[in-house]
């Protein structure tokens, strides 16, 4: 997984040492990896965390993400041919053998994955009651497998995913309303395919690692409501008024809540993670270590406004400086999670870049300190960039770079700076990964 500009970015070695660890961090979580480290085949016994799964019985792979294609694609290739078929619903091409791999996009759903995600769901009814159902789920699912539930329409879904977006709600409060309006999210997926046994492996986006938030939860027990999503509705004075329509036919109990821990649906239904943030970090912290710096991981679950994450670890950054607490330097400071913008401007960015523009901010004039700050997929937010790599000489200009974050304009600002970090889509999603280094001072 190359960084596409990495020449003009490693100007010193602190970021080069950033650029390290973030590579490091993305390729322990790509799908070809995590599937040959978790997954065992021998003879005709399937093993995933020390759980067996007999493989005599037909064998149907469906999924969703940004990277279930890959992970169909791993999957099929350590089944060596006992995979019957299946669908798999992703935002780039893919060749997966028998799985059919259908494109639909990201992070604002479409006709086409409602297209794709009625495939999926169909194709999880038909499955015979003896077999094993594999799923392969990623980051990006909740918006890749969209199928509106009742009247709405996914024009419906798109709007009320962008409004929340921009008002900054986190993903568990995002993801309450798509599970209440969908046929698929919120554990509808193991209820079209009970009673066959079913076997989800998941790549976590999420903190905390909750199957019922990863993907918004399509094979796992919901234990939120209806209410839950009208309230994340009036938290975020978001209209939908179609949404909201549905809702409180769900709140009256004119339909169905969706199925919870004792539902017969999960009688037979396991849940396996492959990869997390904990992976990309812990392959970060390696390479920091053989690099001679000290690593130190300061969370794998920091959330809220991105630009006043990135203050807080520059904050962090200055104080090692001047102190060496909690750290002498050399050192690598880490953290994982993920960090959402309250959109207010009209500029382009998204956590990881807002966060690094932050951070360049107040570390201005501060010798021998880089920052790195990445979406793992390799898109923040809607840019084409995955995030940002900054140091102490990255804002030649305070007062253009607060106005910058106050339109919300961090990619407008950093371009051009040997800042904007660039990697393609990357195949994998584990959340954000954020890299400060400290070089030994002079």
């Amino acid at each position: 997984m190359p960084v596409e500009n990495r020449d003009e970015l490693a100007s010193t070695p602190a970021r080069d040492t950033a650029l390290a660890c973030v590579t490091a961090g993305i390729e322990a979580a790509l799908p070809e990896r995590v599937v040959a480290d978790g997954v065992a085949v021998a003879d005709t016994v399937l093993t995933v965390d020390d759980t067996r799964y007999d493989l005599d019985s037909p064998i149907r792979l469906v999924g969703a993400g940004k990277g279930a294609g890959r992970v169909a694609a791993a999957l099929v290739d350590a089944l060596d041919g006992r995979v019957d078929g299946g669908v798999v619903v992703t935002d780039e091409p893919a060749d997966a053998g028998p799985v059919e791999v259908l494109v639909g996009d990201h992070p604002v759903p479409t006709h086409r994955n409602v297209v794709a995600a009625r495939r999926v769901q169909d194709c999880v009814a038909d499955t015979p009651e003896d077999a094993l159902v594999l799923v392969a789920l990623t980051g990006g699912a909740s918006a890749l497998l969209a199928l509106p539930a009742g009247d709405l329409s996914v024009e419906d879904l798109a709007g009320v995913t962008r409004e929340l977006l921009d008002a900054g709600a986190a993903i568990a409060e995002l993801n309450a309303v798509r599970k209440h309006c969908s046929a698929v999210k919120g554990g509808w997926v193991a209820d079209a395919a009970a009673p066959a046994r079913l076997v989800t492996l998941a790549v976590s986006d999420v903190v905390g690692d909750d199957p019922a938030v990863i993907g918004s939860g399509p094979t796992a027990p919901d234990d939120t409501t209806y209410a839950d999503a009208v309230a994340t509705l009036d938290r975020y004075d978001v209209a939908a008024p179609a949404v909201r329509t549905h809702l409180r036919c769900g709140v009256d109990g004119s339909v169905p809540e969706t199925p919870r821990a004792d539902a017969p649906a999960f009688d037979r239904a396991d849940y396996h993670v492959l990869a997390n943030g904990e992976t990309a970090l812990s392959a970060a912290a390696t390479v920091a270590r053989e690099r001679g710096y000290e690593p130190l991981v300061l969370s794998t679950g920091v959330e809220g406004e991105a630009r006043e994450a990135g203050r807080f670890h520059a904050a962090v950054a200055r104080e090692v400086r001047a102190t060496g607490r909690p750290v002498d330097p050399p050192a690598v400071l880490l953290s994982g999670g993920e960090c959402t913008v309250t959109v207010r401007g009209d500029g382009a960015g998204g956590p990881n870049l807002e966060f690094g523009l932050a951070a360049a901010l107040d570390l201005r004039g501060t010798d021998d300190v880089a920052v790195a700050a990445v979406d793992t997929d390799g898109r923040d937010g809607s840019t084409a960039a995955a995030g940002a790599l900054v140091d102490g000489e990255t804002v030649p200009n305070p007062e253009q770079a607060r106005d910058a974050l106050a339109a919300n304009d961090s990619r407008g600002y950093l371009d051009g700076l040997d800042a904007v970090l660039r990697t393609g889509a990357t195949g994998t999603n584990v959340n954000d990964l954020r890299v400060v280094v400290l070089e030994r001072e002079r």
